[in-house]
């Protein structure tokens, strides 16, 4: 994912998140303000991973990341808005790929700068 979609990303996810903590303050359930904590919390992620040049692991862990949080918020939003689930199984695989992208992200650490570009 190239550099200027995470910092995209990261406004995307801080507006989001600023929004529906608006939402969960006026009246909204708990998936929305766990969905709102989320995104704001995550957002500065893909802010930093967009500006540093560091390698390619980093960007991809945090594209995966990305995905896994769109997932996971998406469920959330869709069973207040919608009453119904995304698709099965949304939010848990949201989660499971939010954990492989943080693994990722540490062990970007450990491989040199300049890995796969």
């Amino acid at each position: 994912m190239p550099n200027r979609l995470l910092i995209f990303a990261a406004g995307v996810c801080g507006a989001a998140g600023v929004g529906l903590s608006a939402v969960a303050a006026h009246g909204g359930s708990p998936n929305t303000a766990n969905a709102a904590t989320l995104l704001v919390v995550h957002a500065p992620v893909f802010m930093v991973a967009g500006m540093v040049d560091f390698n390619a692991v980093l960007r991809w862990s945090a594209a995966i990341l990305f995905v896994g949080l769109a997932l996971f918020a998406s469920d959330m939003i869709s069973r207040d808005y919608f009453d119904t689930r995304l698709f099965a199984m949304a939010a848990p695989t949201g989660g499971l790929l939010m954990i492989v992208g943080w693994v990722g992200i540490a062990l970007a650490a450990l491989f040199p700068r300049r890995l796969f570009g």
